[in-house]
């Protein structure tokens, strides 16, 4: 009987884990995929105008807790509220569970930590924004600068609840030490990423409040961009497409390269992925400014912003987690020992 005990539990395919440890896989990956679902739902609340829904009121709608009569408006940043709300609960489930779950300095429980943190985070700046008055028609530049630092936010926090689902579902942490040029290749690609991110929430902000509804072309959008009447908001709009060249450039070099330092099956497949996300994307961008940026258009290109982005990090952590090369003295020097 012990015998076929063992060789049951030893069966490739039969999950002996304890049912709790079986959730906190399932849990971070829905947690992902619920944050993506929150995020398309508060740039509904910033394309539609709603952001003034609740009025200067935060975390409280109009100064209660529950609105009253509320407008579509209204309906529509409460809503917004209400799932954020719920994206902090998983958080703090993912939290406990992994805690629970794992062992103490596994790279799930900081990974679910850094969620709680960045949600905590996302919170607070959609607040200060709320409290602020920079939301609805405000053509603050104050607000193109909130705006970008809570979609840097954001995608720091996609980025950490997909570390969070790796780590849970069994792969390995990073391994930082000794991976040389790849560290700073994976960390410069990230990072330009990020700062496309924020200069795309400035030109999301300012195809809203500023894009002319006739039939202007994009060479004289640019121009009533840097006229003397224009804001600041106007004048960072032409930020966005330079960098999405440089930046894509820049990743495109950085998988080949990445691909050629750590010659893994996964970090081949993952930087063809990366092209490929890159190639939609331009398109996605191309059709944006053709179109003179409907709801629906921005919806697709920030959906594909989150997917570019969550895919770089795949890309990035399957380069750093993968076993580092050894160096050509000391592959010489053991096959000499061999000898």
């Amino acid at each position: 009987m012990n015998e076929l005990s063992s060789t049951l539990r030893a069966t490739p395919g039969t999950d002996t884990r304890p049912r709790s440890s079986v959730w906190l896989p399932r849990l971070a990956w829905a947690a992902l995929a619920y944050n993506v679902l929150v995020i398309l739902w508060g740039a509904v609340v910033r394309i539609t105008g709603a952001g003034a829904g609740c009025g200067e009121h935060w975390p409280l709608c109009n100064g209660v807790v529950v609105p009253q009569s509320p407008t579509v408006h209204t309906l529509i940043e409460f809503s917004h509220r209400l799932t954020s709300g719920l994206s902090g609960v998983l958080a703090l489930v993912l939290l406990f569970v992994a805690f629970r779950v794992t062992p103490a300095r596994h790279p799930a429980r900081f990974g679910a930590a850094l969620s709680l943190g960045l949600i905590v985070l996302e919170g607070l700046v959609g607040g200060v924004q709320v409290m602020l008055g920079l939301t609805a028609d405000s053509t603050e530049p104050a607000r193109g600068f909130v705006q970008g630092i809570h979609l840097a936010n954001t995608f720091a926090l996609l980025g950490a609840l997909l570390l969070t689902a790796l780590w849970a579902s069994g792969q390995p942490g990073l391994r930082l030490k000794g991976q040389g040029r790849a560290v700073w290749l994976g960390s410069a690609g990230l990072a330009l990423l990020l700062l496309l991110g924020m200069a795309g929430a400035v030109t999301a902000l300012g195809d809203l409040l500023f894009l002319p509804a006739d039939g202007s072309t994009p060479i004289e959008t640019v121009k009533r961009d840097y006229a003397a009447t224009a804001t600041l908001i106007e004048n960072l709009r032409v930020l966005h497409p330079m960098l999405a060249i440089v930046t894509s450039a820049y990743l495109l070099w950085m998988a080949a390269t990445l691909a050629r330092l750590r010659p893994d099956a996964q970090v081949r497949r993952w930087g063809l992925w990366l092209s490929g996300a890159i190639a939609v994307q331009m398109l996605a961008g191309f059709a944006n400014v053709a179109l003179k940026a409907p709801g629906w258009m921005q919806l697709t290109h920030l959906l594909l912003a989150c997917m570019m982005w969550l895919v770089t990090v795949m890309l990035v952590y399957r380069a750093l987690s993968a076993l580092s090369l050894r160096s050509p003295s000391t592959v010489s020097g053991a096959q000499r020992q061999g000898a």
